[in-house]
């Protein structure tokens, strides 16, 4: 178990803007993703508790052992603290095979315990075909493999991952996924994963801590914070581009029902419990959530929006349809292929998929 409670200043430079980090979080055995954008705080909360940078205020613990404490002065080094921490920049020694690679991390460890320990990682990280190459001469998966087996082969009690897969193809990837994820269930240590890829920390991760600006500004299970953004500003971050104001205009808790004005339409929604009629709300909708069809002449029906086709951007799975009052609509390739030819559209808002933040 990781717990932490940290303060950190970062005053503004030249070439970079200031940071006030704040953060308080637990994290047991399982993936922790560090979701944020750029100068979020991700990779500055990984240095701290990894002991490469020291906070203004604040108490980090491990499996109870204090690693700093600012009312104590404790400040542990880096190398007495039981973190692996693979950086987004670190490499391996160049000039060594990744075999001696994993030796080298293993030195304090007794000759035939290095020898087994070794053997072990590579072949579980798979690296049996490439351990006598050196860096240059293997591929970036093998090398994102061999940095993760160089950290865990000193067997420490706490993972802190950097978007360390970044630079992988898409193949890659898949396969760094696998194998962190037996990573995850066969040590049984927190790991920590810093990752702006959302879509990455949905499939990896346990609980998230979605960062903005130094701060947590929502944590839980990626899906439920995907399906519950706790405001605007996280729904944004998340990439959710159906947002937009609405007018209460009917609830009905027995029913578990409400109406929404939206664009001098009127949407059926579930109830929402903690507002008046007459309130103006965010409501947000995921873009693969709406459907779209065509129009054909017809009189919309209940939670249809007429809209007009602006933008067609292809996804590797799907298509993105843009429309007019900056309607999102996601859609499988085969399904828009059949409408792609519509001239005109309506939108369909199913009622569970509107959340009001």
């Amino acid at each position: 178990m990781i717990e932490a409670r940290i303060a950190k200043t970062i005053a503004p430079q030249r070439d970079s803007a200031g940071l006030s980090l704040g953060l308080e979080f637990q994290a047991g055995s399982g993936i922790t993703a560090l979701f944020g954008t750029a100068a979020a705080g991700k990779s500055l909360t990984l240095d701290l508790i990894a002991g490469f940078a020291r906070p203004d205020s604040g108490r980090i613990l491990l499996d109870d052992r204090i690693l700093f404490d600012a009312a104590s002065r404790v400040h542990l080094s880096p190398q007495r603290r039981s973190c692996g921490y693979v950086l987004q920049n670190s490499g391996l020694f160049p000039h060594m095979t990744l075999r001696q690679n994993l030796a080298f991390a293993a030195d304090r460890l007794p000759r035939l315990e290095r020898h087994r320990r070794v053997n072990e990682m590579i072949e579980r990280f798979e690296l049996a075909e490439t351990a006598t190459r050196r860096p240059h001469e293997t591929s970036g998966s093998d090398r994102a493999r061999c940095l993760l087996a160089r950290t865990l082969v000193g067997a420490p009690r706490v993972l802190l991952l950097d978007e360390p897969s970044q630079e992988l193809d898409a193949r890659s990837r898949v396969q760094w996924n696998r194998i962190l994820h037996s990573v995850r269930d066969d040590f049984q240590i927190p790991i920590l994963f810093a990752s702006h890829d959302l879509a990455q920390c949905i499939e990896l991760a346990d609980q998230m801590l979605l960062l903005r600006e130094g701060r947590i500004a929502q944590r839980g299970r990626p899906r439920e914070i995907l399906d519950r953004p706790a405001g605007v500003e996280v729904a944004r971050l998340l990439g959710i581009s159906n947002l937009f104001q609405a007018e209460i205009t009917a609830l009905d808790p027995g029913r578990n029902t409400s109406r929404l004005r939206f664009l001098e339409q009127e949407l059926n929604g579930t109830y929402f419990p903690g507002h008046l009629l007459g309130d103006r709300v965010w409501v947000c909708v995921r873009a693969e959530e709406l459907r779209a069809s065509e129009r054909n002449g017809v009189k919309p029906e209940a939670n249809q929006v007429p809209a007009k086709l602006l933008r067609v951007a292809e996804l590797p799975q799907s298509v993105r349809l843009e429309f007019t009052s900056e309607i999102s609509v996601e859609l499988p390739l085969g399904e828009f292929e059949r409408q792609k030819d519509n001239k005109d559209w309506l939108v369909e808002f199913p009622p569970e998929a509107l959340r009001v933040l």
